[in-house]
């Protein structure tokens, strides 16, 4: 049996911009022509672009991005970028590990986000393509060195992107230390399934696959244990519409800024269901499924039109929605979240799966 993948799938490789000091960076295009395709910067290891076809079988871009290169290393940092060491906030930017703490770089609000001001999302990742026998795609490593941003230990972090012909998108991470550490890999891209610079994700349907959540105090640090998500806006069990939910009145939405940037705590274990996600009037759905326990979901409710995105037009509050599989945010500072250490002869291992189709 052929270990390559199939004719219809492609990929090709070009270098598309150049860092300031010169580095070239890399675009990898891979997936199935008519079908989905995908296109991954070395720059972050980032998704930059993922076109689907809608229910007429119109193409469109649905993942949001920056510009330009000053962009994606400034206000466009995360868009669809891998973030670590750790994603997410890390309370005072304190990691205590082992009896000792360690004091990580922090940004402006005082905390550890995604990793610190220099974390992966704006490295460049060395990357090479892959062909399966029923996927193609693009494996990107990174090495972070001991005391990276203040984290322990020394990092080799791997991300592979693999795409089907059937529209299914795998996120393979892998990452090993010689020291123990802390690990918690996520990609950050933003979606909006009616295109990328079209309008809101307001009227799209969210399901969510979780009994609790996190609540979260203005600086968006979780404020303790998980709450159910009983008769709040954050019951998504059942699909709702996301500016259906906004329009509630409940005080967690304020942190936010009139939104989500909260961590669900998903039901099960193993690789299930987190989310579903869909646009009514393109016919176009989003299953994301998972090993991660937690989600975290972002709205984009502070886009304030800094960024301006591939289709020119600038992203305004809800111009995209994020569902960022991950361990809890500021879980080393919570011995009852699930822990995220990772000690020498260990592997960190995560998988996310997007899988896109469209229906009437």
């Amino acid at each position: 049996m052929s270990s390559e993948a199939p004719a219809a799938l492609r990929i090709t490789q070009a270098e598309v911009a150049a860092l300031p000091d010169g580095q070239p960076i890399t675009r990898w295009t891979f997936g199935a022509p008519g079908g989905v395709t995908a296109e991954v910067l070395s720059l972050g290891a980032r998704l930059e672009a993922l076109h689907a076809p809608d229910r007429d079988g119109q193409r469109a871009n649905v993942v949001l991005g920056g510009g330009d290169v000053a962009e994606l290393l400034d206000a466009a940092a995360y868009f669809g970028a891998t973030v670590g060491r750790y994603a997410n906030r890390v309370a005072g930017g304190l990691l205590p590990l082992d009896g000792t703490v360690h004091r990580l770089a922090t940004q402006d609000t005082g905390h550890t986000l995604h990793g610190g001001p220099d974390g992966y999302a704006t490295r460049q990742w060395e990357g090479e393509a892959v062909r399966e026998e029923h996927r193609v795609g693009v494996r990107l490593r990174l090495h972070s060195p001991d005391g990276d941003q203040g984290f322990p230990g020394a990092l080799t972090a791997e991300v592979g992107y693999l795409l089907d012909a059937d529209g299914e998108l795998t996120i393979e991470y892998r990452a090993t230390t010689d020291a123990p550490t802390v690990v918690n890999l996520t990609n950050h891209a933003y979606f909006n399934l009616a295109g990328e610079g079209n309008g809101t994700v307001l009227d799209h349907l969210l399901r969510v696959d979780a009994s609790g959540y996190l609540p979260v105090g203005d600086d968006l640090i979780p404020l303790g244990p998980v709450e159910p998500v009983d008769g709040t806006p954050f019951d998504l069990r059942t699909a709702r519409a996301l500016g259906e939910r906004f329009a509630l009145r409940h005080p967690q939405l304020g942190p936010a800024g009139s939104g989500y940037d909260h961590n669900w705590v998903l039901d099960g274990t193993g690789l299930r269901t987190a989310a579903v996600l869909t646009d009514p009037a393109s016919g176009r759905r989003l299953e994301c499924r998972t090993t991660e326990p937690g989600l975290q979901v972002y709205t984009g409710n502070l886009f304030d039109g800094s960024v301006t995105g591939r289709s020119g037009r600038p992203y305004r509050a809800y111009a995209g929605i994020a569902l960022e599989t991950q361990h809890f945010p500021d879980s080393p500072n919570r011995p009852d979240y699930p822990s995220t250490v990772l000690r020498p002869g260990e592997e960190y291992r995560s998988t996310t799966v997007y899988r896109f189709t469209a229906g009437r």
